[in-house]
């Protein structure tokens, strides 16, 4: 008798500058069988892209009528210029083939996701402090002092969001950090309501102790 093979859906989110890109590009490289959500968009392919590997390029036409079809899991419109949303169908044909699906989105997606999935898993990546945070964004040196602030700013909203997720992983080591989120996904998947099945059978079973 094996545990869940059912996939899950991860959705990380946290400030800019916290390192959740080498978080999930460390579990990606680690974990065969995990998959990182493609996302479709409205705007043009930049150079080297590939269609149905960075994103799924859509005219608008067709990506208002994928939101009328509630096509996404969640979508938005950035700068009041191109759409971005994470199609249900490959999230949820991937998450049917047993493949664990990796989402990397901001607060307010993830919570439209939660909406929309509520099996997903919400984990917050958390700065060891809010100054650390500051000095990781300011070591990048690829944006000017005056974006620094704005990014700095909009992390403080992000933070005190965390409360809604399921867990909260401080990035401070960043291998400790991975090893957190992989207990985390173990844990998840032995989780009873994941596990119907093996319930079903000790439940049907005759056998005495």
């Amino acid at each position: 008798m094996k545990q869940s093979r059912e996939g899950l859906l991860l959705v990380v989110s946290g400030p800019a500058g916290v390192g959740k890109g080498s978080i999930d590009g460390i579990l990606l490289e680690r974990h065969r069988n995990m998959r990182l959500s493609v996302s479709a968009t409205t705007r043009s392919p930049r150079p080297g892209e590939i269609d149905g590997v960075h994103y799924f390029f859509i005219d608008e036409e067709r990506f208002r009528q994928m939101i009328a079809e509630n096509a996404f899991l969640e979508y938005m419109q950035v700068f009041n210029m191109h759409y971005y949303g994470t199609p249900r169908a490959y999230v949820e044909q991937e998450l049917r083939a047993g493949h664990d699906v990796l989402l990397e989105i901001d607060v307010q997606g993830a919570m439209r996701v939660k909406e929309s999935y509520p099996d997903a898993v919400l984990v917050f990546v958390a700065p060891p402090s809010m100054s650390a945070l500051k000095e990781r964004l300011i070591g990048r040196n690829t944006e000017t002092p005056e974006q620094i602030e704005k990014r700095f700013a909009t992390a403080y909203q992000e933070v005190r969001c965390m409360n809604r997720y399921d867990y909260i992983v401080v990035n401070d080591v960043l291998d400790v950090a991975v090893r957190r989120m992989e207990h985390i996904i173990n844990a998840e998947k032995c989780r009873a309501s994941r596990n119907q099945a093996i319930i079903n059978e000790f439940a049907g079973g005759k056998d005495e102790i």
